[in-house]
This record gives C-alpha cells, structure tokens and sequence, in this order.
C-alpha cells in the first residue's frame, strides 16, 4: 500500500511540474513583450471588459504556474489556470473550437492539454511532494 500512495504523490509532483513549468513560460515571454499585453487588452476591450483585467494574464500565466509547481493553494492555482486558459480560448481561439489542425489533431490539443491538467490537479491535489500539501 505504500508504494502506491508514494506512486501517486510522484505522479501528481510530475503532472504539476509538467503543467506549471510549460505554462510559466508563456507567463515569462509575456513579461518580456509588452506588445502583448497591449493586444490583450484591447481584445478585453472590444468585448467591453475594461483593459486593465488584462494583467490578469500574468496572474495566470505566472504566479498560478508557481502556485502549482511549488504546490502552495495548489487547488487554486490549478482553478486560475482554467480560467486564463477559458479567457485565452474565449479572446483568440474561440473560432477553432470545432476544427482539426492541419495534421487532423485538435486544433487546440494544447489548449485543452492545459484546462484538464489543470483540472486534474484541482480535483486531485499536489500529493505530499508538496510545499503545502493539501
């Protein structure tokens, strides 16, 4: 029984590790490029949302990731994540909902990849490799 319980506290520290680290990097290429900040705030604004939710953004894409790999409110980490990664689908790439890409894959595989890892984790929790195990 052991080994199981330790198994499944290694494969939750894997999946955060995954989840946040890829994530984290849009967050950090964000930081870097002010431009896109700018271009996210103006989609926010042409659907009546003020500009300024568009820092959000940095939320999800950064300190969320951290929440998740360190596994601090790793719960909500993973909850922010979803809704950055809702917001990011609603803003861009609502018209590829139902399409394939060029390779016959879902055109947002990766996307998708994001919201139900996400998901996972906030069902499951960080496991006890965890800074705050929940």
């Amino acid at each position: 029984m052991l080994h199981s319980a330790l198994y499944d506290d290694a494969g939750k520290l894997v999946m955060r590790l995954t989840l946040g680290l890829l994530m984290l990097f849009h967050g950090i290429a964000k930081l870097g490029d002010g431009g896109s900040l700018n271009w996210i705030a103006g989609q926010l604004s042409d659907m009546g949302l003020p500009g300024f939710v568009a820092y959000g953004v940095y939320v999800g894409e950064i300190v969320a990731p951290l929440m998740i790999i360190a596994g601090v409110y790793c719960r909500i980490g993973a909850g922010i994540l979803i809704v950055n990664m809702l917001f990011a689908v609603g803003l861009v790439h609502i018209a590829e909902l139902f399409l394939r890409n060029e390779h016959g894959g879902y055109a947002l595989e990766l996307h998708a990849f994001y919201i139900f890892t996400a998901l996972a984790i906030a069902l499951t929790g960080s496991g006890r490799f965890a800074v705050k195990p929940d």
